[in-house]
Parts: structure tokens; sequence; C-alpha cells
């Protein structure tokens, strides 16, 4: 396999504070890779230097083999790189299908003049958009709401609605940062069947997340934070197993 994520000697600090320190590793093209530890352990500002809502103190970030660490989230979409939120970024005044097809920008060909005159280009990437979002929204499990307000989704809905949102753009890699908090024991289950789905298709799954269930039964590789710092890198065998991991982490 082929690295897609290489992260070298990553710190970012506020102040005097190291919330990442010295942090390496790397995703191949293909794996689900989960990032887990404590509270405060840095897992969502490493999610948020990867994908360039802020820039390292020190250190550098590859995706394909080119230096990011200077690119805007939006520039990172354009390459492949796409992600969700702890806190769900979902368009309450919108449709469930609008949301999706907001995703789609990035691969539409309509330009200024085509917008302005309604050319048939326009009209064109408007139906295949609505094409994919409905595909989308059927494979993430949200048929249902196809014709739905994204304010009358359920809490679980929302969250699969957000992913098939970020799959719109077709990325190479999607991050996805505490997928499972919230989630009843039904929607989780939904949610692993789902992240298997999207590995299936070739695409790179990185996800923060606290449900150790869920990432031991679904990782390829895990990373373990504490206090900023990686104190265990491996499979999810020898993560479990690991002294230190258990001590600071995972308990007895």
């Amino acid at each position: 396999m082929t690295a897609l994520v290489e992260v070298n000697n990553l710190s970012k600090a506020f102040g005097g504070v190291h919330a990442v320190e010295d942090v390496s590793f790397s995703v191949e093209a293909g794996q689900v890779y989960s990032v887990i530890g404590p509270n405060g352990a840095g897992k969502t500002t490493l999610f948020n230097l990867i994908t360039g809502l802020y820039t390292p103190t020190s250190g550098d970030v590859k995706l394909n083999g080119e230096s990011t660490v200077r690119l805007q989230p939006n520039e990172l979409a354009e390459r492949g790189m796409c992600r969700t939120f702890q806190q769900m970024q979902i368009c309450m005044n919108m449709t469930a299908m609008e949301n999706v097809m907001l995703g789609r920008h990035l691969t539409l060909k309509s330009n200024l003049l085509t917008t302005l005159f309604r050319l048939p280009a326009l009209t064109r990437d408007e139906k295949a958009a609505r094409e994919k979002a409905t595909e989308l929204m059927e494979f993430v499990g949200c048929g249902e709401y196809l014709n739905a307000e994204a304010s009358a989704m359920s809490y679980g809905a929302l969250k699969r609605l957000e992913i098939a949102r970020a799959l719109a753009a077709e990325p190479k890699i999607v991050l996805l940062d505490e997928p499972a908090a919230g989630l009843n024991a039904v929607e989780t289950a939904a949610l692993e069947e789902l992240i298997r789905k999207i590995a299936a298709q070739g695409i790179t799954v990185m996800l923060v997340e606290h449900d150790m269930k869920l990432v031991m039964g679904i990782s390829d590789r895990l990373l373990v934070l504490n206090y900023g710092r990686v104190l265990a890198e491996g499979t999810p065998e020898q993560i479990r197993t690991n002294p230190d991991v258990i001590a600071a982490y995972l308990g007895g």
C-alpha cells in the first residue's frame, strides 16, 4: 500500500500549551485509521491541523506526497480530503437533498456565464448533482428523507447526512470527528456498517472516536494520543494489549 497521508513531527502550541507535540504517523490508501485518547489528548487539534483549519507550529503534513500545511480547507477538498465535525454543520433551513448537493460544488463544471443565462450546462449539472445526491442518501441509509427538510430528520440520520455531503465531493480520504457521539446502539451499528461500505469503495477513512468497541471492530490501525503526544500506534490487537494504553486510557 501507498502512504496517502504522512504526518511528520507535527506540533501545535497555543501560547505555552502544546496541544499536539512531535506527532508522526502515516495512513495508507484504503485503510480505516482511528485516533483515540482521553479528553484533551489533542485528537481534534490533530484533525484541524491535517485538514488545514490550523497552521502547525512546526512539522509537516503530506497528502499524496505533497505538503499541505499552507493549503486552505477548500484547496484540500479539491485534492480529495473532506471531513465532518464534532458539532454537525447541517443547514437546517434547507432540505436534506440540498445539504448533500452542497458537497457537489467542487465537481460542477458550470461557470458564471452558464449560471447567469441558465445555459444547458447548468441544467445538466443540477440534474447530475441531484442524481448523485439521491444515490448518496440511499448509500448512507437516508433514503426515506429524500424529500424531507433537514430539520425533520433524526439525530442519527443527520450524522449520516453529513457523511453523505462529505462523500459528494468524491474524496480520496474522509475524516470523521466523533461520528458515533450521541448515537444509540442501533445507530452506532448502522454507522459501523456505513464506514465499512465507504472503505470497501476504496475511500480511506480516518476517525476520531471514543467508542472503543466501534474503533476496535473497524480499524486497520490506531493512533493513541495522550497529552498531545503519541502514546502508541499499531493494530487493534497491539493497542488492546499495550500496557501503556491500558494504564492511560482503556483501563483494566
